[in-house]
This record gives structure tokens, sequence and C-alpha cells, in this order.
């Protein structure tokens, strides 16, 4: 079942004027459900103003030739954007800004508030949600989010999102401005999410070591037209593709090719620093690589 089909999507800021800008390009994509995408492509490529459709956030200009359906729901129909908007989680950059309530539990309330569930079902979520993304509810419920950690307040925005149990996660470079530690535990947590709240994930980054490690497929645009859809073995194999959109290779890649300049003999779709590990240590033990 697809979980998202974009069809002829285009997109233009500031039409008609000198700083028109044509961000997307007859974008055709279709998502199943179940995947975990990564999009991928240079700052101001089109990746953000492509995500915004999927929630109503950036309504379509051409409702003739271009159509955005989520789960069944015609993107573009009033009568469906709050649905959708609940179906579709959002986590921005910086999600810990959009903090605003006076505690967290209230802060993640939110969201299932105006989904005019129950007391008791609002509560079973904000616990279900705070215990998700690895906080003592008993211990943080009844703080202020804006005593806590950085790392803990990312985690906090983070569960005001699943607490409305979307089906599908879109994050938007979610790990920007942690330092390694917070990073990892942010990935970590998002694999989780994929495997226990939202069956289909779609992670913007810039990072590729990080696309090549969680994403099943690559979806890549350059200057607003899609230029890759494929899995992530496939795209960096392409060397002279991710070259000239503007991206770095994966650092297992990157050793790869070092290291294959020297002579030794290892395949170019290494995307990982484990299958870097494992192919050198096959080669080690005489193995065919």
């Amino acid at each position: 079942m697809a979980a998202i089909e974009i069809k002829n999507l285009n997109f233009v800021y500031s039409a008609g004027t000198p700083f028109e800008k044509h961000a997307l390009k007859d974008i055709n994509l279709t998502i199943e459900e179940g995947s975990f995408v990564g999009v991928v492509g240079a700052t101001g490529s089109g990746k953000s103003t492509l995500i915004q459709h999927l929630n109503g956030l950036i309504k379509l200009q051409d409702k003739k030739h271009s159509s955005v359906f989520v789960n069944g729901m015609d993107a573009s129909k009033r009568a469906t954007l709050k649905k959708l908007r609940f179906e579709v989680g959002m986590v921005f950059q910086y999600p810990e800004y959009q903090l605003f309530a006076d505690t967290v539990a209230k802060d993640i309330a939110f969201g299932p508030k105006n989904m005019k569930l129950s007391k008791e079902e609002i509560d079973a979520r904000v616990a279900r949600a705070l215990e998700v993304v690895g906080l003592d509810y008993d211990k943080i419920a009844s703080r202020s989010p804006f005593d806590l950690s950085g790392g803990e307040k990312r985690r906090v925005a983070i569960a005001g999102v699943i607490a409305m149990q979307p089906k599908i996660l879109v994050l938007d470079e979610p790990v920007a401005g942690l330092d390694p530690i917070g990073r990892e535990e942010i990935l970590a947590l998002i694999k989780k999410l994929h495997e226990e709240v939202s069956p289909t994930v779609i992670l913007v980054s810039h990072n590729m070591d990080d696309i090549a490690v969680l994403a099943d497929r690559i979806v890549a645009i350059s200057d607003g037209r899609l230029v890759a859809d494929c899995s992530p073995k496939e795209f960096f194999a392409d060397r002279q593709l991710v070259k000239d959109i503007g991206l770095d290779l994966p650092m297992a890649a990157r050793i790869t090719d070092a290291l294959v300049q020297k002579g030794v003999p290892l395949s170019a779709d290494i995307v990982s620093l484990t299958e870097l590990a494992d192919a050198l240590s096959a080669l080690k033990e005489g193995a065919h690589v």
C-alpha cells in the first residue's frame, strides 16, 4: 500500500517577481507504507519544500495537474487537512524551540487534546510517549520543559509529535546542533520510532553517514528535480552523481576509495563502517571480496 503518492508536483516561490524561484519541478514519487526513506540534496535543492506538502503546510499551486495523496487523503482538501496533520508527524530542525507549555506533560498533551481524545487516553499517550523517548514520567512530567537539558528538550518535543501516533513520521535534520552522544541517542530513537510507532519514516539530512545506515531508500533532489530514487548502496556507488549534486560520500565510502587507490580490492557499494570492517576482515582471512 502506498503511504504517499505525489504526481507532477511543482512549486514556485515569489512567482512573477525578480525573486522567483522554481523550488520543485515535476516531482513524481510513491512511498510505500513501512519504508524508511532518506531525502537528500544540497541546501536550497527543494527538500523542505517537498516534505511540507505532505501535511498541507505548503498548499498545491496547481491542483489541476498536480496531486499529493497521503494515506489515501488528498493533501489539497481542507476537509481532510486536520486528520492529515494528525497522521503525518513533523519534527523540524531544532524542535525544542517549539516547546511552549509550563510543564512537560501539558506540552506533550497538546496534540492529543486537539484530537478530542478522552482525558484517560491523553494521559496514557503522554506516559507512553515519554517512555518511548526514554524519559521517566514520574521525574519529568511536572517539570518545566525549559529547565531540561538540550537533549531532554529535543526528546520532549519529539514525544509531543509521537503522542498523536502518526502513521508517517517526517524528520528534518533532527540531530542538528547535538553533540556526538546526543546525536547517537536521537538516531537510535528514530530507529525505535520506526519499529514501534510510525511504520513510515522520512528523514531529511545532510549527514550521509546517518542516511546510509538508517534508510532503506534514498530520494535525491537537485535544483528542484528528482535525480535519484534507489537504495543507499546504489546511490553512493554512483560517485559522480553524488559529487554533481553537491553531497559528500559516507565516511566508509571515502575510506574505501582511499584504500582502493592503494590497491586494496574493495567493493564500491560499501556504505557503513561495519560493512567496511567486515570486508577488511574477510580480506585478512584470505576470502574473496
